[in-house]
């Protein structure tokens, strides 16, 4: 999807989206460059990294004996430092191919609730990889800026950011967070729901890409979204044989209402929380939806029940948090006082 060569080696500031699900890289003067499933394949004998990003996604659930794919982060955060400081090197290293010298300054993205330990985990990960300088910005800040919204502005901008591993809710005003809601209920989450509401209710076992599949089957830009079946293949739980189901798109969405309830349930605590005059604000403004969440079919929607204020989808939700690191890098003087600088070993 992303060119990534012939890219002028002066182009040493790049921004990170280290996702759950998805790590996507911005390189200042040049834009998303590289989009790659959060995934590595290693053997466990000698913990010798096979396959990165793609091609380590290709082969979950397919892995012969003593091969193993993980995602290395949890939830948003660093779950193995070892394992995400190779994925984040390799990915570095695809970028700048043609100079092997290159140290780059690395901005990368946290969710707005991770300790200061945590904090420490990633700018030691981009450390690690040869980086000279290591920024941090919160993941809500970055969304907003991507979606456009005037964050420094004396006034409520209501986000929600829905990724693989967590959905952020935040009230920002005048540069920074007011007011914060995370759940754990987000992309992986739904993954897991599904398999389990089949495996309930069919009595069929189905692997995670099969789950995420379905999920995504059902969101807005997917051709398979008018469609009223989807075929499942799996492995039967009582004969153990492999099998296909038609089931139906409305299963399908029974299967995440606890989920978007749940998600409900999150911006409505945030909005509880808000100061009167900052709501005043959203309930003009409204809601904005980013993150691969976003896409779900009828999300907003209910949450425009739920909360009863205008709920709005923005342009390129997957892309907001990149698009906003990468604005924030192209026009650092404006964007600085919300960057944490970070210092090795600190």
């Amino acid at each position: 999807m992303f060119n990534l060569s012939l890219f002028s080696s002066f182009s040493r500031n790049i921004g990170i989206d280290l996702g759950t699900a998805t790590t996507l890289v911005y390189v200042k003067g040049r834009g998303i460059i590289l989009e790659e499933p959060s995934v590595v394949a290693y053997v466990k004998k000698d913990n010798r990294i096979l396959k990165v990003g793609n091609e380590a996604r290709a082969m979950i659930g397919r892995t012969p004996r003593g091969v193993y794919t993980v995602r290395p982060l949890q939830n948003g955060v660093i779950a193995n430092f070892e394992v995400t400081a190779e994925m984040l090197r390799y990915f570095i290293k695809k970028i700048f191919k043609r100079n092997q010298f290159v140290k780059p300054s690395i901005t990368i993205c946290v969710p707005s609730g991770v300790t200061e330990v945590e904090k420490r985990a990633v700018s030691e990960v981009a450390y690690e990889c040869g980086s000279h300088r290591v920024f941090l910005i919160e993941e809500p800040i970055a969304a907003a800026i991507g979606a456009g919204l005037p964050i420094f502005e004396p006034m409520g901008n209501l986000i929600i950011d829905i990724g693989g591993g967590t959905t952020e809710v935040a009230v920002i005003s005048l540069g920074g967070i007011v007011v914060n809601e995370i759940s754990k209920v987000a992309g992986d989450y739904m993954n897991q729901q599904i398999s389990k509401y089949i495996k309930d209710r069919h009595g069929l076992f189905i692997g995670d890409l099969t789950a995420e599949s379905l999920k995504i089957a059902l969101s807005n830009n997917s051709a398979d979204s008018q469609n009223d079946y989807y075929e499942v293949k799996g492995r039967d739980r009582l004969s153990g044989l492999p099998i296909r189901i038609e089931m139906p798109k409305s299963e399908l969405k029974e299967a995440l209402s606890d989920s978007v309830k749940v998600i409900a349930s999150t911006a409505k605590l945030a909005l509880e929380k808000t100061p009167p005059e900052l709501v005043s604000d959203i309930i003009n403004k409204g809601l904005i939806m980013t993150g691969g969440g976003a896409l779900l079919a009828g999300l907003n929607e209910v949450l425009q029940e739920q909360i009863e204020i205008p709920v709005f989808i923005s342009k390129e939700p997957l892309y907001c948090v990149v698009k906003g690191t990468g604005e924030a890098l192209e026009n650092f003087d404006k964007y600085h006082r919300i960057l944490n600088k970070t210092s090795r070993g600190k």
